[in-house]
């Protein structure tokens, strides 16, 4: 097969802001509002929550323009932390991000899709059980999801031009479909839950945490007063949902070697598709505040929050109308997601730090090999059903990440002062150093009040130190 020896710069802003604002929305917003609002116990903290999370996300966006104008290529954060440390640390973001991060996030979303599938297919969800092949059960929902990851796969192999399509459209209709959906929940509930659900403002329900028919019990139950430390073990516990659907914004900075002007376009994409999402997601919560009793938002079916929101909406097809929105929306995120990811593997391949084959492009200037290995990891996740647990331990990494990467700035700026700068990070050195506080803080109250989501994922990150040093070992001996 004959092969380029680069990449084509056929993505504009707009298509970068479409992959920005698609690979963010996925299936989250529509469910973990649920799992905060237990938490949290009010309407105050919930929108808090949500608040906190779109400014943190918008300033790492803010911050990450200057660096991906310094280094306008392939392989984004990748590249970013090897040039502002070492090696190692951009390794040690690579493999997280290619055994967990990405891959995991693929599963998670590709199964998404299967579950809301089920709404309209019974059979094709995840409690249609198939067949047990010993080690692990199989569902019709996994092979689903699946399917879905190789046609993604498929179609991204085929050239950049196909991927941006799937992206531009789902997007598109995703973005529409949620406003419409916030719009509507002001305009048509029957009846406004939002005077009575702010009367809590930013004091927690005392009996929102009472068992109901799910049996499920709030952290916040036993609260007779707000101490400090509760309060923000709550809000950090919380803030695992909210930065996981907020997650992949960073997306567009694995591709900047087919964006045009991307010492521009990328730093105005981050900005644009993170602003778009997080007015989205805020808006998104307050339609939930409006058309639910804070109970049922707290405790829906299956945490299915907007499927509660849009039945009290659309009484007569809310359902299956947030099940088609859903189904497009993880659709087009795992396009993103699936776009993206293999261009970080590709960068590792040619820095000798990943197998050979994947540092190729093929004949349609993508790195096809890249594809197809994550899709092959990212189904054997959709088969195991760990990702979801997967997916909590590594927020914390994620995080961790993003502070090293903003640090990097810093960093950068001292070890190469004469470097070409287009974009300026907005607000230096204070919204750095607040997202660097921010996300410290975060991180320190998941070691204090969740540890359960901290070590594991150092462990994964760990594993990659005998691994950096195996490649480096093969490398110099070829």
């Amino acid at each position: 097969m004959s092969q380029q020896t680069s990449f084509k710069s056929e993505l504009g802003l707009f298509d970068g802001t479409m992959i920005v604002a698609g690979s963010m929305i996925g299936s989250g917003i529509f469910i973990v509002s649920a799992d905060i609002t237990r938490y949290v116990g009010s309407a105050g903290w919930l929108i808090a929550v949500w608040v906190i999370t779109g400014f943190m996300t918008l300033a790492a966006a803010l911050s990450y323009g200057e660096l991906s104008g310094m280094f306008p290529k392939a392989g984004g954060q990748y590249v970013y932390l090897k040039e502002a440390y070492n090696p190692l640390l951009g390794f040690l973001y690579g493999w997280s991000f290619f055994s967990v991060i990405q891959t995991a996030t693929i599963a998670a979303v590709g199964v998404a899709f299967s579950k809301f599938l089920a709404y309209l297919i019974p059979e094709l969800g995840n409690d249609y059980f198939l067949f047990d092949i010993g080690i692990i059960k199989i569902y019709s929902g996994q092979l689903v999801a699946i399917a879905i990851i190789c046609l993604l796969s498929y179609i991204n192999s085929k050239g950049v031009k196909e991927g941006k399509l799937i992206q531009t459209v789902f997007t598109s209709a995703k973005l529409l479909a949620l406003f419409g959906l916030i719009i509507f929940g002001f305009l048509l509930a029957k009846q406004s839950f939002w005077e009575q659900n702010w009367a809590t403002g930013f004091t927690p329900v005392q009996n929102l945490g009472q068992k109901d028919e799910v049996g499920l019990v709030s952290p916040l139950a036993s609260w007779t007063s707000i101490s400090g430390a509760a309060l923000m073990g709550a809000i950090a516990a919380a803030m695992v949902g909210s930065i996981f659907s907020s997650d992949a914004w960073n997306s567009v900075t694995f591709i900047a070697g087919e964006m045009k002007n991307p010492k521009r376009n990328i730093g105005l994409s981050l900005f644009l598709g993170t602003l778009i999402v997080t007015v989205i997601y805020v808006a998104a919560n307050l339609m939930y505040l409006n058309v639910l009793p804070l109970q049922e938002l707290a405790f829906p079916t299956d945490d299915r929050v907007a499927v509660a929101a849009a039945n009290k909406i659309f009484p007569a097809f809310g359902t299956t109308l947030i099940a088609l929105l859903i189904m497009v929306s993880t659709f087009g995120c795992n396009n993103g997601l699936i776009l993206a990811g293999a261009r970080v593997y590709y960068t590792m391949a040619k820095d000798g730090l990943f197998f050979k084959k994947v540092g190729e492009l093929n004949k349609n200037g993508v790195p096809q090999f890249a594809l197809w290995i994550q899709c092959i990891i990212a189904s054997a996740w959709s088969l195991s059903g760990r990702y979801g647990q997967l997916l909590d331990m590594i927020s914390f990494v994620v995080v961790l990440f993003y502070i090293l990467t903003i640090v990097g700035i810093f960093i950068l700026r001292k070890k190469m002062p004469d470097a070409e700068r287009p974009y300026r990070a907005f607000g230096y050195p204070v919204l750095p150093i607040l997202y660097i506080l921010m996300g410290s803080a975060f991180c320190i109250l998941l070691i204090i009040y969740k540890p359960e989501f901290t070590w594991p994922g150092l462990i994964i990150v760990l594993l990659g130190v005998p691994l950096f040093y195996l490649a480096n070992a093969r490398k110099t001996s070829q």
